[in-house]
Order: C-alpha cells, then structure tokens, then sequence
C-alpha cells in the first residue's frame, strides 16, 4: 500500500474534534509512509489534511475539477496538483492512484464518493479496502443504516462487514493494511437462490 484517498468535507464541521482528528490522520498517514490522494481542496477538513500531511514532510496529491479551481478552492501548495475536466475525471484518477479508501466526516459529496467505492468494491471493480474514520460517532446513523439493509434483506453481512471502521486513525491504518478482499462473486450468490 502506498497511497490512501480520503474523502472528507470541504468544511470544518460544528465541532472541533473534526479538525483536530483529520490532522491525526494526516499525521498517521505520514508516519506510515503513505501518500494521501485527496479531491485538491484548501479549505475545510479538505485543507487541514492536506497541510497537516505537507508540514510533516509526507505526500500530498489532489485531484481538483476546472470549476473548483476557478472558484479559487484548489490548493496549491500541494506535492502535486492534478486539474481535470469534471466530477468524473476527478474520481477516477482519485480511485487509480489509491491502494484504499477512507471516508472522514463530510456531506453529500463525501458519502456519495465513499458509496461509490464500497459498491464497486462489492461488484468486484476493485479489490481494495474502504474504510471509514468514525470521529465521536459521526459515522454511528450510517453503520446503523447499512445494519438494517442487512436485517431487511438488500446487502449480505459478508459485504457489509468489509466496510473497515474505526475511531483511531493509526488502528484504521493498520486495518487497512491488513484488509484481505472478500472472494465472492455478487452474483453467484444471487443465482444461488434462483
């Protein structure tokens, strides 16, 4: 593993603890000796991961569309500064340059690219982890949500249980690492009960 995304929001939040603990894991993706991979942003948790991961000496790497970058919100302070063309092309290259995928606390845009990649994941498009940082519970409604989906008959526990989740930056690092991809296939499981 050599790069991690992080999909994070572009605000800070309504409680500190937000900041505090995406600069922990900007930190402990440093001590790691991986890069971030991130959606090129200088403001909210966005920019405070992204400086936390530069002033400790690690690799910063964002993947900004042309329109944000005209709103003035790239960060260009950045190991490297990716400019693509749309939400599209931003996602895609974010996904080939990441071994994982982490979600931190954010809105739409984060839960949106965090489902997108745990989907694939589970049709078999990529075989990499996807995790969520669990900071003072944030993540707490939607584990709980994707535990009725379970009970209501739409996932399989086997699927849902290759969401990593954690509330310690460095434990989530180290269950990243470790992750060993689920080995069946969506579909034959569908047959199965045909």
């Amino acid at each position: 593993m050599k790069a991690v995304c992080v999909y994070c929001g572009s605000s800070n939040g309504a409680n500190p603890i937000y900041a505090e603990t995406a600069r922990a894991f900007g930190r402990a993706l440093v001590d790691a000796k991986l890069a971030l991979v991130y959606g090129g942003g200088k403001v909210g948790l966005m920019g405070i991961i992204a400086d936390t991961v530069m002033a400790a000496g690690g690799r910063a790497i964002g993947v900004i569309p042309e329109l944000l970058v005209d709103k003035e919100i790239g960060h260009h302070g950045l190991t490297e500064l990716h400019v693509v063309p749309d939400m599209h092309h931003r996602k895609k290259m974010m996904a080939d340059l990441s071994d994982a995928f982490v979600a931190l606390p954010g809105g739409a845009g984060t839960l949106e690219e965090l489902f997108e990649m745990y989907t694939w994941a589970q049709l078999g498009y990529h075989r990499k982890p996807v995790g969520v940082f669990n900071i003072a519970g944030f993540y707490d409604p939607l584990i709980a949500m994707l535990e009725h989906t379970v009970r209501e008959g739409f996932m399989r526990r086997a699927y849902f249980d290759t969401l990593q989740v954690e509330s310690d930056p460095v434990a989530l690092i180290g269950k990243l690492q470790r992750y060993q991809p689920l080995l069946v296939d969506k579909w034959a499981l569908h047959r199965d009960k045909v």
